[in-house]
């Protein structure tokens, strides 16, 4: 099963399976972002909307992306606010924001699907205006090194969705060379993972003004 599907599989039950990363990740993205403002958000990868709501609560407008039409129903059904628009989209192909017209990228547990992260930087860069800040969340490499990828439970059958192992450096580096600023970094642990590897990586990126 291809990526798109099986995402679209999952998304019937994406919100009340358990999933410790997915509950981490909804904890960070509201600690480290809680306290700033941002006109224009554009949102890749939106899911089933888990982040969103947060998003349109930090002020203006929030275009909310995703390939999977699945998801993205399921993310318009819960999540009503004026300022939100949904777009079926696939984040390694251009994305549909003019240049230099988005404060904040939001990029939550969806690079490890993503082979070529480069052109995703590249793009983030491209569409967000000066000072503009790129937040990537994402499952960490120690954990992608233990064999752990994102999967789901039908039944007896379990799905593993196909990843990319991608290392710390690979992040700040692609970064970098797209021109982009490392403004802070750290690792995550959700209350389970006692004695374990950090389970998520969080990013703040600028463009510099």
């Amino acid at each position: 099963m291809n990526i798109k599907d099986a995402y679209t599989d999952w998304s019937l039950t994406y919100d009340v399976d358990r999933n410790r990363t997915r509950d981490l990740d909804q904890q960070i993205i509201r600690e480290v972002l809680a306290h700033r403002r941002f006109d224009r958000t554009l949102e890749i990868g939106c899911g089933t909307g888990k982040n969103t709501p947060f998003l349109a609560g930090l002020g203006g407008r929030v275009v909310a992306l995703d390939f999977s039409e699945g998801m993205i129903e399921r993310a318009r059904m819960k999540v009503l606010h004026d300022n939100v628009l949904f777009v079926v989209a696939d984040i390694t192909q251009p994305w549909p924001c003019e240049s230099g017209s988005i404060d904040l990228v939001a990029c939550n547990l969806v690079l490890e699907h993503v082979q070529n992260i480069s052109f995703v930087f590249g793009e983030a860069f491209r569409v967000l205006a000066e000072g503009g800040v790129l937040f990537v969340s994402e499952l960490h490499p120690f954990r992608q090194y233990q064999g752990t990828r994102a999967s789901f439970q039908r039944g007896r059958e379990r799905t593993e969705i196909q990843a990319f192992v991608h290392h710390l450096s690979d992040f700040t580096g692609a970064a970098r060379e797209q021109g982009l600023s490392l403004r802070d970094f750290k690792e995550w642990w959700h209350e389970e993972d006692v004695h374990k590897p950090p389970r998520i990586a969080s990013f703040v990126f600028e463009k510099p003004a």
